[in-house]
């Protein structure tokens, strides 16, 4: 109990000593202990470093997740140590509405299909935006977070640290500048004391001089004398205890500090990670629609019926020619389905007319027009959604919606 009543004392008043030495200088009326310009150079590039880990962390968070209150929740269910509940990010519930449309208008319908594949071609966007943002979480963001809750808040403890040791340095260089003034006061005291009585032996005999030189004064003085000596040995020991543990505590400081070269090292390897897995993310997205472009250049885009209008003075009325994603199937179509499986099942060719207009995509297919004649032949290994078509020397892939055979 003694011990620790002791221990307590002592920790007041070193506290109250870092408080008075931090006042002092506030106030321009104790010297303060700097720091050289490289280590006040290391201290701004980890402040620096600091800040913009933070604001990059947030906006990437953003990027990833613009949802603030799904941030939230799931950052509380990492407070909590739970897991995040799985649920469909936006790609998802867009692809699965619209697989739910296409079923409902029937899949053996042409825009039925369309919002069909639409729809799984979203799912699969979806896919790879958490893909992209599982990555992300583990290589980029975790590293980053790391950072600020463990290397920097350790180089901020030991700052503080840093800090209570230079008060305490300054309080001790402080306490020994006053106790060498009041060592040379005294000394000045007694010299002049001295002085005095010298000259008071050559003015008066030493019997008269002597009643002044009682015990009363000669001990004060002597006990002052060596309190002052024990008080400044004490000093110059505090000082010598204090300076050593400040220099400790720099270098530990500073050699936290210049592991910030390390982090940055670190976090240029997260970053390239993070790049890697956006391209990885975006490739894919463009090769999903890639695909889906294909398998929706199969439908014919063809105008629906004309709305007609009439106006209210009675002028003729006007075609408004609609685009829609694909049109309907004219009637002989499925008459002729029959003919293109028996096209591609039997070698030959066979004429067939041009049923809408169609801009090639690439190199290997075929342009058509309109109501023209071409020649259409099977190849073996071709989709079967597609023919060889001829027209003159010109020889490309033609799809079969856009065709009717002719007998």
């Amino acid at each position: 109990m003694d011990f620790n009543v002791k221990r307590l004392a002592a920790d007041a008043g070193t506290l109250f000593s870092r408080a008075v030495q931090f006042t002092e200088e506030k106030f321009g009326q104790a010297e303060k202990t700097e720091l050289d310009a490289h280590f006040e150079n290391l201290l701004t590039r980890a402040e620096t470093t600091k800040h913009w880990t933070e604001k990059i962390l947030k906006q990437t968070e953003v990027l990833l997740q613009p949802n603030p209150n799904v941030r939230i929740e799931e950052f509380l269910y990492e407070k909590l140590d739970k897991k995040v509940p799985t649920r469909m990010n936006n790609h998802e519930l867009l692809g699965q509405s619209m697989i739910d449309s296409g079923n409902e208008f029937g899949p053996g319908t042409a825009y039925g299909n369309a919002l069909i594949k639409c729809g799984e071609t979203e799912k699969q966007i979806g896919g790879a935006e958490r893909e992209l943002i599982q990555s992300s979480a583990i290589n980029f963001l975790t590293p980053f977070r790391n950072f600020l809750e463990g290397d920097f808040k350790t180089i901020l403890k030991e700052r503080k640290l840093l800090q209570n040791k230079r008060l305490d340095l300054d309080a001790a260089k402080t306490k020994l500048k006053k106790a060498k003034m009041a060592d040379a006061r005294l000394f000045l005291f007694k010299t002049c004391q001295q002085y005095l009585f010298e000259n008071a032996l050559a003015l008066f005999p030493l019997n008269s001089v002597r009643p002044f030189m009682c015990t009363s004064c000669d001990e004060p003085s002597l006990t002052v004398s060596l309190s002052l000596s024990l008080s400044l040995s004490q000093a110059e020991q505090d000082l010598k205890m204090t300076q050593s543990e400040f220099d400790r505590q720099a270098e530990i400081t500073r050699l936290l500090l210049e592991g910030i070269n390390s982090t940055h090292a670190h976090h240029l390897h997260c970053l390239n990670d993070f790049v890697e897995a956006q391209m990885t993310y975006y490739a894919q997205c463009y090769q999903y629609m890639v695909d889906l472009q294909k398998q929706l250049g199969n439908f014919p885009s063809a105008f629906s019926s004309n709305n007609n209008q009439s106006t209210a003075s009675g002028a003729a009325s006007i075609s408004v020619p609609i685009l829609p994603l694909s049109g309907p199937l004219p009637a002989n179509t499925a008459n002729a389905s029959s003919g293109f499986t028996e096209l591609q099942n039997f070698s030959g060719s066979r004429k067939a007319r041009v049923l809408y207009d169609y801009d090639a995509a690439g190199s290997n297919e075929l342009s058509l027009l309109a109501d023209e004649v071409i020649m259409v032949s099977s190849v073996p290994g071709m989709d079967s959604d597609w023919l060889m078509g001829e027209r003159g020397n010109q020889k490309g892939k033609v799809p079969i919606t856009y065709l009717e055979l002719l007998n």
